[in-house]
Formats: C-alpha cells, structure tokens, sequence
C-alpha cells in the first residue's frame, strides 16, 4: 500500500521552487497578505533576502541585479499599495526588457472584488507592462506557475513576470511537483536565424561600399558581445551603439563610433545618414535613435536581427529580417560571409566627420562641469566599472564621456526613463557584482525620489559609489525649456529646494563629500574607489545652466543635430 504524498503548505512551495530556480537574492518588504510568507523565510538560508525602504526601490533593486548579472531578479512585496508600488519598477523593466519576476501578496480568493482591505487588482494594472502575470487561484498550481513565470520572464527577448497569490493559497496544502520541463502555449522564442536570410545579408555586408553595425542592448542579453567583436573586427566595420547597448562593443577601439541618436555623436549620426548597408542587432529602432522616421538612413539597405519578431518592421520597414538570437545569427554570418568589405575609404569619411565635430567643453571659467567629472572616472576605472545611472543630462554625458569597455557596465533607464532608478539599482546591482565598482551617478532631481535606499546599502554594508551631479536643476527639462519655449523655465529651478544632500547622507551614517572645486575632483573620486567599508557618497556641485550637446530636436532628422548654443540650426 503506498503512502500518501509528503504535504507542503503554499509558503513552502514557493521558497522550494526559488531554490530549484537557483535564486540568491531577493528584494522586497513583508506585508499582512505575505506574513506567513516571510514567516517561513525566517528559517531559509540558501537565500537572502534584503529588506529595502520601499517597494519601488525594491523593484529597481531587483531590475538592476538582474541587469548587471543576466539572472532573474526576484522581488516579494505585499497587497495593495506594497503591489502598486512595485509598478513604476516593472514599467522600466519592460521597457528594457530586464528579466525579473515580481511576487505580489493579495486578498484571499473569496475576497477579490470585493473592495477588501489592501486589494488591489495588480494583474489588471501590471497586464500591459508585462511579458506575463499570474493570479494563483489553487495551490495545487503554485509551483509549476512558478516554473513558468522564471521561464517567460528569461526566455526570449526578457522582461518581467508577475505572481500574484492569494493569502489563503499561501495557506493551504498541497504535494510538491516541480516540473522539469516546462512549456507556454503559444510561447516558443525561436533562437535559429534563417539560413537563406543570413546568406543574403552576408552577401549584403561583403558588397557595401559604407557597411555600418547598429548595435542595442539585445546583443548584451544574449551575451553575444564577443561574436559581435570578431565579426566588427573581422570585417574592419564601424559600430554605434544605442544607451543600453552601450559596452556590447569596447567604447576605446578604433572600431567604436560610441552612441548613435538624439545626444549621439556627430560622427555616428553622419555614418547613419550616410552609410549603404545598415545591420541593426538587437536594436529596436526606438524613436531616440531614429528621429524622423522618413529621413533615417535614407540610402540604406536595412538588414535586422531580432529575437522579437514583434520587433520587425515596427518602427521602420528593413529588407531583409532575420528572427533569431543575435548571437547565434552572428556565428553564421561570419561563416557565410563571401569575402570581406572593403571599408577603406568609408573610414576616410568617418575620421574625417570625428575631426570635423569632436566632443569639447571649456573649463577655463573655472566652474566645474559634468563632462571633467565623468572622463576623469572613466580614465580612473580604464572604463571596467558598473556604472548605474539615472535619467537626466547627467545620463547623455555618461554616454559620451565614459568609455565601456566591458558588458553590463551601463545600467540605465533607456525606454522608460525613469528618474529615481539609479540608487536602487546600484544596491541591487551590488549584490550581483562583487569584482567590480558598482558607481551609482544621479542628479539632484532624481537622487532625491529614491535616495532612502542609501539607507538600505548602509544596513547591508554595500560598497556602492553614490555620485550626485547637482545643479540646482530639472536640467535636462531645462535645457528643452532654454532651446525651445524661449526661456521660460516653468518649475525646473530647484535652487532652495533641495536640502544638503551632503549632511543628509552623512545622518545616514554614510561617508559623504562635496565640492564644487575642479581641483578637488581627482582627490575624491580617488578616495571613493579606495573606500570598501560600506556605501560612500559624494556631492559635486557643477555650472547650473550647461547643456548637452549634440542635440537632435524631437521629430527632427538626425542629421538636422544642434551643435552646440550659437547652432544657426537651435529651433526656439
């Protein structure tokens, strides 16, 4: 007679199907709908959990360990507002297609819809900015749910996935069955190219005369940065990036035309303009890249690899498409290749555009200035830090001024662009990333949505470079507000606003400095990187009013790029 199955109540399952995931970490805050939850974690040890100071912060937490690592990011946060909380997180996670499966405690069963203490429908409100969700209704379901959830949420072109459990499915009981295998109807990402596709946009590659890589973040999900290397470097090609695919290629080779788009550089636009065979990898022609859709590589043949075919002629139709992971389609790119390019006079332009328009400032006034800040870390770090930034200005100038050389080295809210992000993606990031500077770089406005997660690196002794970059401004909305609405800066002047984020971290308990002296800058940012013991911050306090430049206007063509404030081009 057979005995009957071992029992194991909701909480168990879930901690033994995170185990059989192989998650570490995991973000979040306990709540009444996730009491029981968080009892039973009391007594797990194969993971740990960090306990942030909001849901939102845990959210980018998780975004940016996932980011920085390739795995999945886990959160766990309560009903209702503890849910609502995590949305902004899951927003930019899906924007950017990070992998991270966020678990939402709710009202039991019987209660839902009925207006219950702490309810809120989060599958209804997340439904739109997910790659899935889940409303566990039996607890029968609960693990191979939770298979599945890892599974969307990591497949494929990434995102996030949300599981939301009922309390009294927590409660109950059930056997554990984990399924090994696991498949979604309907859900199969397909990772072969087609042959014959491939073989045409080699012939397209061999043949051009102005041959231009147009690399996105897809080409660092799929961890497909040394088959692109070999192939760029193989066939002499130039390669522009966008923001988040920024670090797929060394930003110090010869090779590398840095970012393409609104605050690209020059040079990368021009090539865009330009250029006969255009071979975008995972990239998503996002309207910061292309501008005006009519005036975008106008002469070019259009050549896209895409794991997301939904991807595919969205934004701009191409000639030949080619569904499949990047990386594996560049591998048997490099083996159709008839011959190789001959690039030699394209080259000849492209030096002759960077010589034209190189990226400048002027220091001679004496203030201190983003740019200075940036390269001086850039050469301090040879390019190998984790740099975690927010949204602003700051963001373009890190683009332009530090030099990646390395993958998942810049983690920033490109789609969505979330203010607030930073702070609470380096702490996550931190825990992925142990053998590198994890540097988090804000500005005044968005360190102040989420500068409480200082709080949590301080309690978990994370060793997290915390930069603000302050001018007193919402600086990036400034800038539009000088160029384009004649001046009139409508609550973007942030001068006795803010407090003194020096003094406000140091009552945190963290090791704070400020200066607004150039001289100074070098000593700083040396005794940052040498500080281990804990999270340290520094403020730097720079010109109000500068702007960055290039510029293409919103809807305009990327070769119509503001150059700087005296551009005849600047529209007001």
């Amino acid at each position: 007679m057979s005995s009957s199955p071992k029992m194991y109540d909701g909480a168990e399952i879930l901690f033994e199907s995170l185990r059989r995931e192989n998650v570490e970490h995991i973000f979040g805050i306990p709540g009444g709908a996730t009491i029981q939850i968080y009892e039973k974690l009391y007594d797990i040890n194969f993971l740990k959990h960090i306990l942030t100071r909001h849901e939102q912060g845990a959210t980018h937490a998780a975004d940016g360990y996932a980011r920085a690592t390739g795995k999945v990011g886990v959160v766990l946060v309560t009903s209702g507002p503890g849910a609502t909380n995590t949305v902004t997180g899951i927003a930019t996670a899906y924007m950017d297609s990070s992998p991270i499966v966020v678990f939402t405690g709710q009202v039991p069963t019987n209660l839902i819809g009925n207006d219950a203490f702490q309810e809120a429908d989060i599958i209804g409100i997340t439904r739109p900015i997910t790659k899935h969700s889940f409303l566990v209704r039996d607890v029968n379901d609960l693990a191979s749910v939770v298979r599945k959830a890892f599974y969307i949420a990591k497949s494929g072109r990434p995102g996030p996935v949300v599981v939301d459990l009922p309390k009294n499915v927590i409660s109950a009981m059930a056997p554990l069955h984990y399924p090994e295998k696991v498949e979604v109807r309907g859900y199969k990402p397909k990772y072969e190219g087609h042959i014959n596709q491939i073989k045409k946009a080699a012939k397209a590659i061999a043949n051009a005369k102005r041959p231009l890589l147009y690399v996105g973040g897809g080409v660092i999900m799929s961890g497909a940065t040394p088959q692109l290397r070999a192939f760029a470097i193989e066939n002499n090609l130039p390669v522009t990036m966008t923001l988040q695919g920024l670090g797929a290629f060394p930003g110090t080779s010869e090779l590398s035309l840095g970012m393409l788009g609104m605050h690209g550089m020059y040079w990368a636009n021009q090539a865009i303009n330009h250029c006969d065979v255009l071979v975008a990898l995972g990239a998503r022609f996002d309207d910061r890249v292309t501008g005006k859709l009519e005036t975008f590589a106008p002469d070019a043949f259009k050549i896209h690899v895409d794991i997301d075919p939904s991807c595919i002629d969205k934004n701009v139709e191409v000639d030949v498409p080619i569904v499949g992971d990047v990386g594996q389609v560049l591998d048997e790119l490099r083996k159709a290749m008839p011959h190789k390019p001959d690039t030699t006079e394209w080259w000849k332009e492209i030096r002759a555009w960077q010589k034209e328009c190189p990226l400048t400032y002027d220091m001679s006034d004496g203030k201190l200035r983003t740019q200075f800040i940036l390269e001086r870390l850039s050469e301090k770090t040879k390019g190998d830090a984790v740099i975690v930034s927010d949204v602003g200005q700051h963001q373009m100038f890190i683009a332009q001024y530090y030099k990646f050389t390395n993958p998942r080295s810049l983690l920033s809210s490109g789609g969505l662009g979330t203010m607030g992000f930073s702070v609470p993606a380096a702490l996550g990031a931190s825990f992925g990333v142990t053998d590198r500077p994890i540097i988090s770089i804000s500005g005044d406005g968005g360190f102040a949505m989420n500068m409480q997660e200082i709080l949590t690196a301080r309690y978990y002794k994370r060793p997290v470079k915390f930069i603000v970059i302050n001018n007193s401004y919402l600086g990036m909305v400034r800038q539009w507000q000088e160029l384009f609405y004649n001046e009139r800066y409508s609550f973007t002047d942030l001068t006795g606003a803010n407090p003194d984020f020096h003094k406000v971290v140091e009552a945190m308990g963290v090791k704070s400095f400020v200066t607004s002296r150039i001289d100074e800058v070098d000593g700083i940012l040396d005794a940052m990187l040498n500080y281990n013991d804990g999270p340290v911050f520094a403020e730097f306090r720079v010109i109000k009013e500068e702007m960055v430049f290039p510029m293409v206007p919103a809807g305009a063509s990327v070769s119509d790029m503001i150059l700087d404030r005296l551009d005849p081009e600047r529209l007001v």
